[in-house]
């Protein structure tokens, strides 16, 4: 989806680059709150487990999204 060919096409790269960002701060917030509750050893185990599993996820969003706007991002290297 390098360069759009008609204007449907640019209004998916484009919803499809705004879902790309929300999901990375998703996995940016998951990820400091992992880090921030792992420091307590106190803290619940399970809500550490599903928020990694939950971070793990968005992080397969965010490569499927990437492929989809970049199918192969080595083929102009």
């Amino acid at each position: 989806m390098a360069t759009p060919d008609t204007p449907e096409d640019a209004d998916a790269a484009k919803a499809l680059r705004a879902r790309l960002e929300a999901l990375r701060a998703e996995h940016q917030q998951l990820d400091e709150a992992i880090r921030r509750i792992a420091t307590h050893p106190s803290e619940d185990e399970l809500m550490i487990r599903r928020m990694k599993k939950r971070k793990l996820l968005v992080k397969d969003d965010i490569r499927a999204i990437e492929q989809m706007l970049d199918p192969d991002p080595n083929e102009y290297a």
